[in-house]
C-alpha cells in the first residue's frame, strides 16, 4: 500500500484550483495505491461570527455550505471513474471547534454516510478579539495569538491541550479517528527564533501524555509532509522525535501530503518513507 490520507481539491477556496482527476492521475503516476481527499467542510455560522480575523480572510478558511453536496457529488464520481487504478477514500478534515461540538456532530450526522475517511484538526485558538487563526500568517499569529498568551511556550501548551481535548470529544459516530498535523502550531517557529529553542520539558511531556492517549485511544497520527515546505517550519508536522515516540507505541501514522494543489502531489513521500 502506497497511501496519502490527507488532500484537498478545487472546492477549497485557498487551494490552487487544480482538478481533483489531475490531481489523482498524478498519484496513480507516482504508485499510490490509495488516495484520501479530505475537504475542509463549512464552518457554523455562529463561530464565524466569533473569528477575529476579516470576512475576506475567513471566507478562505473552508468550502461554503452551498458547495458541500457539489464536493461529495464529485468526490464520489471521481471514485467511481478511477476504481480500477486506485482506491480512493472520500472524506473530510474536520475542525475541532470547542463549545460547538453539537454543530460538528450534526455535520457528521448528516454527511457521515458519504465518509470513509477522514482527518480530525485544529486550525483556530482563542486569540486577540475572540478566535484567531493558528496558520494564516507569521504576522497574523504574532498580532492575535502570541501577544494574547504571553509567550510561544504558553501557545504550545494551549494548543496541546486543545489536541488532548479533541481526541475524547464526543463528535458521533462518524468522528475521524485520524489525528491531522498536531503540531501545526510550530507553524511559523522559525519566524520566532529568538525565542523558541524547541519544545521545553514540561511541553515535551504533554506532547508524550497526548501520544500515550492517542494510541489508548487506537487514532492514527497523520505525519503530515507540508511543513517541510513552509518556510518558518521546515519540519514534517509532528517533527521526528515526536513521531519517533509514536512510533515505539505502535502508533499507526498515515503519511498525508495536505495537497492543496497538483504540485503539491506525493511531495515529501520519500522523506516520510526514508524516515
Amino acid at each position: 500500500m502506497k497511501r496519502d490520507g490527507h488532500t484537498h481539491t478545487e472546492f477549497c477556496p485557498h487551494g490552487s484550483g487544480d482538478s481533483m482527476e489531475v490531481m489523482v492521475e498524478k498519484a496513480i503516476s507516482l504508485g499510490f495505491t490509495d488516495y484520501s481527499i479530505t475537504e475542509h467542510p463549512p464552518m457554523p455560522a455562529a463561530f464565524e461570527q466569533e473569528i477575529a480575523n476579516n470576512k475576506k480572510d475567513i471566507a478562505t478558511a473552508a468550502i461554503g455550505w452551498d458547495q458541500l453536496d457539489a464536493y461529495f457529488k464529485k468526490a464520489h464520481e471521481v471514485k467511481h471513474t478511477y476504481r480500477d487504478k486506485i482506491r480512493i477514500h472520500v472524506g473530510l478534515e474536520v475542525d475541532f471547534l470547542p463549545g460547538f461540538e453539537q454543530d460538528t456532530r450534526a455535520l457528521l450526522r448528516e454527511y457521515g454516510s458519504q465518509m470513509d475517511d477522514g482527518v480530525l484538526s485544529l486550525h483556530f485558538m482563542p486569540g486577540i478579539g475572540g478566535w484567531r487563526f493558528i496558520d494564516f500568517s507569521a504576522e497574523d499569529f504574532e498580532a492575535g495569538i502570541l501577544r494574547h498568551y504571553g509567550s510561544f511556550e504558553a501557545v504550545q501548551k494551549a494548543y496541546y491541550g486543545l489536541i488532548q481535548e479533541s481526541l475524547f470529544a464526543d463528535l458521533g459516530q462518524a468522528k475521524p479517528t485520524r489525528l491531522g498535523h498536531i503540531s501545526l502550531c510550530q507553524k511559523f517557529q522559525r519566524f520566532f527564533a529568538d525565542e523558541y529553542t524547541g519544545l521545553k520539558s514540561a511541553t515535551r511531556q504533554q506532547v508524550s501524555e497526548l501520544l500515550r492517549d492517542v494510541r489508548a485511544r487506537e487514532y492514527q497520527l497523520d505525519w503530515n509532509t507540508a511543513g517541510l515546505y513552509k518556510e518558518f517550519c521546515r519540519e514534517t508536522y509532528p517533527s521526528l522525535d515526536v513521531v519517533a515516540e509514536a512510533q515505539m507505541l505502535g502508533i499507526e501514522l498515515v503519511y498525508g501530503s495536505d495537497a492543496h494543489s497538483l504540485a503539491d502531489v506525493g511531495r515529501g513521500y520519500d522523506y516520510y518513507e526514508n524516515h
